[in-house]
């Protein structure tokens, strides 16, 4: 393997891995592509030198006709922004995003979805039996569960539905537990997915319960409040691990937040660190303060953004191998192509040379860099 320069010295080995280290991901496919032995100095590259990390995608959706979709990727590994440009994709209704890397929209007649690390697959289905406007969504197995979320002139509020991708049939399952009544929607509930079970959690009090696919039925509860100045959390899983995030004080005046690691058996929760005090004003909001946050979790990364509005700064957070965390924050470059009349939906995936491979073999689909 080698690179000739102008003088004809060619680059090799360990040095031409190196290099290709500092190249960004979408411009490693063409690289790949060379030859053979460009294709192992990439590949080594990506092992030994400077792996893949989680991209933090944002997806804006216009509020009018034709819904168009635009998407922004950030990729931490090269540090650069992305313009993703795409197909439409068929309108539904308003796009929401659930436990980091799924996407859907739901109307009273259609349900489309799609979870591949970069959505380039969507699944487009009848909706549910029961009509739901704000519903829990998540992906577990060969599963997608909807829960709660109904209108107030259905009969069950804790209904649960599951559509079997395989089968393509929708099954009614266990109704949520009693106590989540009061609270059985995405706006009060947060949520987080194993390879087996649904972990679901109120916000504001940290009741627990998980919902196992294969029996359809739910056990708990648990509770997750190590610290009782918590007033609001949210949980995510990622890399094997349950994570939870908590808020600490109150909406008006936030005095830290905290974050853990959960055991997904005992549910005992052991503090990781904590955000320092500088990047808690980055998610303060003019009209709410920081009464809540969005967060997208993948590999060893999690991503903290504004709930209220599209903010100009994003959190950053990394669970390091020795147990601490690396926080910084980035700029939001969407910022300046969103407006009030966009949805702005984030998700958050590890992003291999594969994926990309898959994308840009796509018709009318290319990357961008930001300047």
């Amino acid at each position: 393997m080698a690179i000739l320069l102008d003088n004809e010295f060619p680059i090799h080995g360990d040095v031409l891995e190196t290099i290709l280290s500092h190249v960004p991901l979408v411009d490693l496919v063409p690289a790949s592509c060379v030859s053979k032995s460009w294709s192992r100095a990439v590949t080594s590259s990506l092992r030994c030198f400077n792996k893949p990390k989680p991209w933090l995608i944002i997806h804006t959706q216009c509020t009018r006709s034709p819904y168009d979709i635009s998407v922004h990727a950030y990729d931490p590994r090269s540090h650069v922004w992305f313009d993703i440009s795409q197909p439409s994709i068929k309108y539904v209704s308003a796009l929401r995003s659930s436990h980091s890397n799924l996407l859907y929209m739901l109307s009273p007649s259609k349900f489309s979805f799609s979870y591949d690390p970069m959505n380039l697959t969507w699944h487009h289905v009848d909706a549910p039996r029961v009509w739901r406007t704000d519903p829990i969504v998540a992906h577990v197995g060969g599963s997608v569960i909807i829960a709660g979320g109904t209108c107030d002139f259905e009969d069950d509020p804790l209904a649960v539905e599951i559509y079997n991708t395989e089968l393509s049939t929708w099954e009614t399952c266990e109704s949520m537990p009693a106590i989540l009544k009061d609270s059985a929607a995405s706006t009060w509930l947060s949520i987080a997915t194993t390879g087996e079970k649904l972990v679901v959690a109120e916000k504001f009090t940290g009741v627990t319960y998980c919902f196992h696919p294969k029996t359809k039925n739910w056990s708990g509860p648990y509770e997750l409040r190590p610290d009782p100045r918590i007033f609001h959390s949210i949980i995510g899983f990622a890399n094997n691990r349950l994570i939870l995030i908590g808020m600490i004080g109150e909406a008006e005046n936030v005095t830290g937040v905290k974050i853990w690691k959960v055991n997904t058996e005992s549910f005992e929760c052991e503090e990781l660190g904590e955000m320092p005090a500088a990047l808690i004003q980055m998610l303060k909001s003019e009209t709410f303060g920081v009464s809540s946050i969005s967060i997208c979790l993948a590999g060893d990364y999690a991503y903290m953004s504004k709930s209220s509005e599209m903010g100009e700064e994003i959190v950053g957070c990394e669970f390091q191998n020795g147990g601490g965390l690396r926080w910084w924050s980035l700029k939001n470059a969407a910022i300046g192509d969103g407006s009030r009349s966009e949805r702005v939906v984030f998700t958050c995936s590890v992003i291999g040379l594969g994926d990309l491979q898959r994308a840009m073999s796509l018709e009318n689909r290319e990357f961008a860099v930001k300047v």
